[in-house]
């Protein structure tokens, strides 16, 4: 049986862990369900993936980095079952010039290289300039993804986190 000394301790304990944990979840990181195929092969149905909340407080949005952001409203109007969130990867930043043709991405001019992709998409997307303040991202599934090539741009302010891991189920885990 514990002594009054030791419930206290032990009360004390659990209540710093959980404003710790709660402090964490807030402020830190937060795990994030993955429902659909938009993002496979990276990250498949049921998929969970962890992001960190601070990077876009302390970092500029970067090519390449798979983001959780909030659901465009003019996006959930489109989708039978719409999401709070979404997770997509960032294909241009503002001022870049972004264009989908003959199969590949085009970044201001270039050919970017997808290792990550399903498959190469099957349709055109005219070049469009990103404006300030802006992100533009697709899903790697780009056949099979309701992302920027159908809805247009992102703002910055609506990025929760970058999604930086891939924990559950264990057979799927990984760095993204």
């Amino acid at each position: 049986m514990l002594n009054r000394h030791e419930l206290r301790e032990w009360t004390k304990t659990i209540l710093w862990s959980l404003v710790l944990f709660f402090g964490l979840r807030v402020a830190v990181v937060e795990a994030y369900h993955v429902p659909t195929g938009s993002m496979e092969p990276t990250i498949v149905p049921g998929d969970r993936v962890l992001g960190t909340k601070f990077h876009y407080w302390l970092f500029e949005p970067a090519r390449g980095d798979v983001a959780v952001f909030k659901t465009p409203e003019r996006v959930k109007a489109m989708s039978e079952h719409p999401s709070k969130r979404l997770v997509k990867r960032i294909v241009a930043i503002a001022g870049d010039t972004v264009e989908v043709r003959d199969g590949s991405l085009f970044v201001n001019g270039g050919r970017v290289e997808e290792p990550y992709l399903k498959d190469r998409p099957a349709y055109r997307m005219p070049a469009v300039v990103v404006p300030e303040g802006d992100v533009f991202v697709l899903g790697d599934n780009r056949n099979n993804s309701l992302d920027g090539h159908v809805w247009g741009f992102v703002e910055k302010d609506q990025l929760l986190a970058r999604a930086w891991v891939k924990y559950w189920p264990p057979w799927h885990a990984g760095t993204l």
